[in-house]
């Protein structure tokens, strides 16, 4: 399987209304860390996931994480 880019290796704390959203598996997007469809034609594909009340989250920068997409500390291992 192809290894996905790391955008940044720390990971991105971001605010998030209720719903769905797509975390950029692939390091490609131009929106971090949220998919823009960059991946198209790739192996990688995005992750969906719900948030179901409003919170602050921290999603995977290094794209490395074992609990995708929230980070869960791998980043400070490479």
């Amino acid at each position: 399987m192809a290894e996905p880019l790391m955008p940044q290796k720390s990971p991105y704390a971001v605010e998030l209304a209720p719903g769905d959203y797509w975390w950029c598996a692939c390091g490609q997007s131009k929106r971090q860390p949220f998919c823009d469809g960059s991946h198209k034609g790739g192996a990688i594909n995005p992750v969906k996931f719900t948030v179901s009340e409003a919170q602050k989250v921290w999603l995977c920068g290094c794209k490395r994480t074992g609990g995708t997409p929230f980070c869960d500390g791998t980043h400070s291992k490479i």
